[in-house]
């Protein structure tokens, strides 16, 4: 057997109710929800196992919800003894790899990512900036799309390159319209306009990541136990001041998803366990590579069912 990776999911996989069966049926896994709500001073823990949706699914709620439900998942699946070679973490996914691999604790992790939120709220007026996904068009001609219109007075960059075929735009709103026309133009298959609330992942961002600084300046970072496949270089970190930057870049870089999932392959890894509500990182290491063997935790049934899983095939 390979090398394994934890994978964290990111904004989007967020659904009322996570984590709630688990955190009534072990002590431990609740005492993460109380001490998230604890930290932040109103309760997180609520507004997760019981909604409503549209409220959970704010950037500054989304946020430190996922996270938390992620980490007390992880800890209880962590009990079956599996450990991993590498984490990462789809964009805010990223945090929780870095609390997973001991370089931020727990409680810093939530309150920054609530921070995080909120700045990237604050950082472009709603309305004015979106994103879109673009299916079946390559990253080279999108490039060339994005930059064609960003120098035309409207910006529009690559936010998320997810995997063969699937590439995330992120910019000004007429920037977005613009770029995802002249896509389907140059023969993407569909453009799909993204429900969010900003241009994530985008030079917009960068008045966020000016303020989000003073955030990381006043929690500690550690080196990392366990290598981070970083979003924004595709490579492995571990020291805490190459974190503490790479996590600043991140809030207006693209996220290199496909290419982090080809860097795990190329270092050995041929297992990826999902770790936290859905499926969505499954999904996309299988378009990466069918040949991956991939499993989602997201409660006790599917713990128990990758344990013995992995179990069988260690024997």
């Amino acid at each position: 057997m390979g090398k394994i990776a934890f994978l964290f999911p990111g904004q989007g996989s967020q659904a009322a109710g996570m984590g709630k069966a688990l955190a009534e049926q072990d002590e431990k896994v609740k005492s993460f929800f109380e001490s998230a709500d604890q930290k932040l001073g109103f309760s997180l823990s609520q507004l997760i196992f019981e909604g409503p949706q549209e409220k959970l699914t704010l950037t500054t709620n989304a946020q430190p919800a996922l996270l938390t439900t992620s980490i007390a998942i992880l800890d209880y699946f962590k009990r079956s003894g599996v450990a991993p070679d590498f984490v990462a973490g789809h964009s805010l996914g990223e945090y929780t790899a870095l609390v997973a691999a001991e370089a931020l604790s727990f409680e810093d992790g939530v309150y920054a990512v609530r921070k995080r939120g909120e700045f990237m709220e604050e950082a472009v007026p709603n309305g004015e900036g979106t994103m879109a996904a673009v299916l079946g068009l390559d990253r080279d001609k999108l490039t060339a799309v994005t930059e064609e219109v960003t120098a035309g007075g409207n910006p529009v960059q690559l936010a998320n390159l997810n995997c063969p075929g699937q590439i995330v735009i992120s910019g000004s709103r007429a920037g977005v319209e613009q770029a995802s026309a002249k896509a389907k133009e140059e023969g993407a298959k569909r453009v799909l306009p993204l429900e969010v609330s900003g241009p994530f992942h985008s030079e917009l961002m960068k008045p966020a990541a000016e303020k989000f600084r003073q955030v990381l300046d006043d929690i500690e970072i550690k080196d990392a136990v366990v290598p981070v496949i970083a979003n924004v270089t595709a490579s492995e970190m571990t020291s805490a001041a190459e974190i503490n930057s790479r996590l600043i870049e991140q809030l207006y870089s693209p996220v290199l998803w496909e290419d982090s999932i080809r860097r795990m392959i190329e270092l050995g890894v041929d297992t990826f366990i999902e770790i936290g509500p859905g499926k969505v990182l499954s999904g996309l290491v299988k378009k990466v590579d069918r040949s991956l063997k991939t499993y989602a935790v997201s409660d006790a049934e599917s713990c128990q069912a990758v344990t013995e899983s992995l179990k069988e095939e260690l024997r």
